[in-house]
């Protein structure tokens, strides 16, 4: 990620050049310092936390310490999302493996 000098903003590539999304100041583009770099074209699904609703949970982690209020099922995967300040615990959003009932835990 690259920010601009003029403004702070994230830059974004465009062909040779990074282009501010703010202020539309350019930069030549380092090809040597991009492997520093992270982006999404290289982040995997491993990385992204899955909290909308339409959001499929299939393949994320199983909690087995809850029970599904719709059908009684005791295993349900789950996300985390920070929803609260930083010193809050984060909140666990559940969808039953057996009814894909949906809700959310506070802890």
């Amino acid at each position: 990620m690259q920010f601009c000098d003029d403004c702070g903003s994230m830059m974004k590539a465009d062909g040779d050049r990074m282009v501010c999304a703010n202020c539309g100041a350019t930069s030549e583009r380092d090809r040597e310092r991009e492997d520093e770099f992270v982006t999404t074209e290289a982040q995997t699904d491993d990385d992204v936390i899955e909290s909308d609703e339409n959001a499929n949970f299939e393949g994320k982690p199983k909690a087995t310490d809850i029970i599904c209020d719709e059908c009684g099922n005791r295993e349900a995967w789950y996300t985390l999302k920070q929803t609260a300040s930083a010193d809050e615990p984060p909140t666990r959003f559940f969808k039953c493996t057996e009814c894909g009932h949906r809700w959310r835990g506070y802890n």
